[in-house]
């Protein structure tokens, strides 16, 4: 029988994709919110592809901000930013 791939929702172009493909931001109950390269932090995780048109969308629509309920810091915004551009994809 096969092992079960836990399958994510990208916040930019609402695509279900395993876990593994996307990058996970998280709040953390102290409400700080980072970027979560391992998947491990505990908190509210929200997942964007590794692709820079997904984050633009998810940006634009606030899908990021509603998913936490806060609004997203600009340096998290830029972080996500740098992750993009150094990966050429998952």
């Amino acid at each position: 029988m096969p092992k079960k791939i836990p399958m994510r929702q990208c916040l930019g172009c609402r695509v279900m994709k395993p876990k593994r493909e996307l990058i996970r931001v998280v709040r953390s109950p102290e409400g700080d919110i980072s970027i979560d390269f391992k998947g491990k932090k505990s908190g509210r995780g929200a997942y964007v592809c590794h692709d820079m048109e997904c984050l633009k969308r998810a940006i634009k629509s606030k899908a990021l901000s509603r998913a936490f309920g806060v609004p997203i810091p600009d340096n998290i915004i830029d972080e996500l930013n740098l992750q993009m551009e150094g990966t050429d994809g998952p």
